[in-house]
Order: structure tokens, then sequence, then C-alpha cells
């Protein structure tokens, strides 16, 4: 039984927000980035349609994006005690000792080769080669929700080996090249330093196949399920095997079929098979075991230009000494809910609409995108939003309904209480300051060419204040050259 949202339950979630945001406050030394920070937080999560700096402050209702720009790259402000104060957030409303850790990176396409960390790479969004920004993330997952509670920037080595461009889009000094491993090896240093409450960790194979970070885990006894490819280097406990695809050719399997947590259309079934291995060089915690589990979907699969066969994924558990099958699966299947946090990150609140180039306003946006959405999945796991209790035989007849969704509670935010007011006046406002701008910077661009500069370009604003531009109406002749 769900109880129906009210009006007073929209005015509680603004009340909370509004809460969550000011009790940031002590972040700033200054009132006015302080007030800033919250328009933007509300503003991520309303309807906007391009979630940049200027779409997110056209809702906010500011005259112009200075406010915003200026939080993201010239406020002083610590964004790493944002981040921490995000995973203490997610934790207070979602902490258990069973949730899964899980990793996994995503991807933003750029135009040029200025914003930080760009580079052509493949892009799993198109299936093709793009120029991209890569974020691996950290997500923390219970049965009551999951939202990001870390983050990084992947900088190549065609980023770290030029000093000049690092310097040019404040990359700090100190910072050299790292693998995407490496930086999840460091999230997840960060989480165990602060005490923060898990039972697994999980990720892709791209992370599962890295000896360093699963060498890690074993030095500190965290337990994973992380995807490892066909090839990683295994010693059977009844057969020597080359690989985890030697232990599937081996034929010796007992499957169950299991699922591996809900979908969109119902529960995701898949055959499991689980066999006792040890990883080449490699041993495990005292008292964990490594256990190779193979996924197989439950029917094969047609292909075009090959034979019908199943889907086949190995996982490598690393886990105390009789730990269930079923404990297992539940922790590798959990590692597909980064991908919805990613989708409602992208989808929802504009994880990626960002337009700055330089390090730290790319950190202080996207770590605003992850409040945002903790916002969201604290709200949705709240105490009173779901309820499972079954209806007493003979009773009452109540209305069954699904819980709302993230998704649900932010249109429902977005359609009431942050709604933007019209505003004629900071309307037209905003219309000047985008002519100003736009015209001063296209000239700047034929200028450094040496172009002549077109007709309609002939006259433009001067430098004067946009203040005096806004506040004494139509400009003056002598605003123009």
């Amino acid at each position: 039984m769900v109880t129906l949202v009210t009006a007073q339950d929209i005015a509680g979630w603004d009340a909370d927000l509004r809460a969550l945001t000011d009790g940031l406050g002590s972040m700033f030394n200054r009132p006015e980035p302080k007030v800033t920070f919250g328009l933007m937080v509300r503003a991520l999560l309303a309807d906007v349609p391009k979630k940049n700096s200027w779409g997110l402050a056209e809702h906010a209702g500011l005259a112009t994006p200075r406010p915003f720009e200026h939080l993201l790259d010239g406020a002083v402000w610590d964004v790493d005690v944002l981040r921490d104060r995000v995973r203490e957030y997610v934790v207070a409303g979602l902490g258990s000792v069973d949730a899964v850790v899980i990793a996994d990176d995503t991807q933003t396409i750029k135009k040029g080769d200025r914003s930080v960390g760009v580079a052509p790479r493949h892009c799993g969004l198109t299936n093709q080669t793009e120029n991209c920004q890569v974020m691996p993330m950290l997500t923390y997952a219970t049965e009551a929700g999951h939202a990001f509670v870390d983050r990084e920037l992947y900088l190549p080595r065609s980023w770290t080996s030029d000093p000049a461009r690092c310097r040019a889009a404040g990359v700090p000094v100190d910072r050299g090249f790292e693998t995407k491993p490496r930086l999840v090896g460091k999230m997840l240093a960060r989480l165990v330093a602060a005490g923060v409450p898990f039972g697994w960790f999980a990720a892709d194979s791209g992370y599962g196949r890295d000896p360093g970070l699963r060498l890690f885990c074993h030095d500190g006894g965290i337990a994973y399920a992380m995807a490892v490819p066909v090839d990683l280097p295994l010693v059977g406990a009844r057969w020597e095997a080359l690989s985890c695809k030697d232990v599937l050719r081996s034929g010796v399997h007992r499957w169950e079929r299991r699922t591996a947590g809900e979908g969109g259309k119902g529960a995701r079934l898949y055959d499991w098979s689980m066999h006792a291995v040890t990883v080449k060089e490699q041993p495990p915690t005292e008292g964990f075991g490594h256990t190779l589990l193979i996924r197989r979907s439950k029917e094969m699969r047609k292909h075009k230009d090959r034979p019908s066969s199943y889907d086949i994924e190995f996982f490598l558990v690393h886990a105390p000494v009789a730990t269930t099958l079923a404990a297992m699966v539940r922790a590798a299947g959990l590692r597909w809910k980064i991908e919805e946090d990613n989708k409602i990150g992208k989808d929802q609140l504009g994880m990626d609409a960002y337009q700055v180039r330089k390090w730290t306003p790319w950190y202080r946006h996207v770590t605003m995108c992850m409040l945002a959405q903790a916002f969201l999945t604290v709200t949705y796991a709240g105490p009173g939003k779901r309820s499972d209790a079954p209806r007493e035989r003979g009773g009452p007849l109540r209305l069954i309904l699904l819980p709302l969704s993230t998704a649900a509670i932010r249109g429902l935010l977005a359609a009431t209480v942050l709604v933007r007011v019209a505003d004629t006046v900071a309307a037209i406002a905003r219309a000047l300051w985008r002519q100003v701008h736009l015209s001063r910077a296209l000239i700047s661009h034929y200028r450094r060419r040496g172009d002549p500069l077109p007709l309609n370009l002939g006259r433009s604003y001067r430098t004067a204040s946009y203040a005096t531009l806004t506040t004494r109406g139509t400009p003056r002749e002598d605003d123009l050259w």
C-alpha cells in the first residue's frame, strides 16, 4: 500500500531541499555564492531544456549567467567538501552493511580540444570514435535506493604529457597519469577511510581485469563481484584451467536459475554456475576464497553471422568462505544500478550539459548534479514513502500503487514548487546580455584571425558595464562603435 502524494508532501520535499542546500552554506565565505548555490541546485532539478549556465540562470530568474559561472569557476569553496557531504547524506538516508559500492565510467561527447581531459576514443554512446571526456563514478546501492557518492575525471596521456595544456585547463600540478582502475581505487579508499558501511564492491570487466584494483580489495578484506574477461588467468580447484573460457568448456556445471534483480519488465532471470578457482599469482584475503561465477542467458540468442548461442558473462567473486550463491548473484546483479544513475544524471539533471572547459568548474558542476540526484534518492527512500505491508483479509480495500520513482518525484517538484515565475524585465535583460556577449565573442574571433568585420558587426557595444546598458534602457549612441 502506498499513500497518495499530497500538496503537503511536495511542500515537505521543498522544505527538505532548502534545508539541504542551506545546511551546506558553511562551505562558502561569502553570502552571494551561498545563495547562488541554492538557486543552481534547484534549477538542476527543474525542467530546463539545456542545463548549462545560460539555461539554468534563465530558470533562476537571473539577468545573466555570471553568478553561476562565478560559482563554478571564480568563487572560493572546496568541492571535495561538497563531495564528502553528498556521501554522508546518501549514507544517512540509505546506509546498510549489505550495501554494494559500484564503479563504472561514463562518457561525455565534447567538441574541440580544450575541454579538460577530452580526447578521441571509442564512445559507448554512439559505438564509434568520438571526442570524449571519461568520468569514473562510484554509486552506493541498497534495496532502498542508489546514488552517486564519488567521481573523478580521467586524464589520458595526451594530457598528462603536456604540462602547458594541463596548466591552461587548471589541472593541479601534482596530477599525473592515472588509469581508470587506479582512480576507482582512490575513490574506494576514501569510502573505506570515511567508515562507510558496505558489504560488496562491484564493477565491469574493465575494472575486474585490473590486478592492482583486485589487490587493493584483497589487502583491505573487501568482498567483490567484478566482471572479468574470458582470458583472465585462473587455476581451477579440480582441474588446470588457463582462462575463464576453459572453465566454461570443461562442461562441469550445475546451473541454477536466479534473478539478478528487478528490471523494467520484471525479474531479470539468468542461469548461474559457480566454480571455486585460484587467480594466478594473486591469493585472496585470509578467510576468503575466489569463485568464478558464470552467467548464462535463459535461451540461445540468434545471430546474423554465426550460429545461435547463449550470452555468457564471467564474474570473479572474492568473498568469505561459504558465501552463498544467492549473495554473489545479488552483488553481481546490483552492478546495473550505476547505469540507472548515469541515465538519471544525464537525462534529468544535466550532468553532461555543462559548457565548462577547466578542471575546477567540471568537478563543481558534476558534484552539484550528484547532490541533486542524492536528494531525489533519499526522498524516494524516506520513511513512509514505501510500504510493503499486505492488506488484511477482509479489511477495507486500499489502492495499491507502485512507489513514485525518483523521476516522478523530480517531475512533481519541477511542475510545482520549482516552476519559474515569468519576469518580463529580466527576460529582456537576458536577451540583451546574449546579444552583447555573442557580438563581442564573434568580433574577437574575426580579429584573432585578422579578417575584416562583416558589415552587420561594424557597430557593436563598447566595453561599458552590462548594468549601465540595462538600467539605462535603450543604449545611447556613445555606447556603440
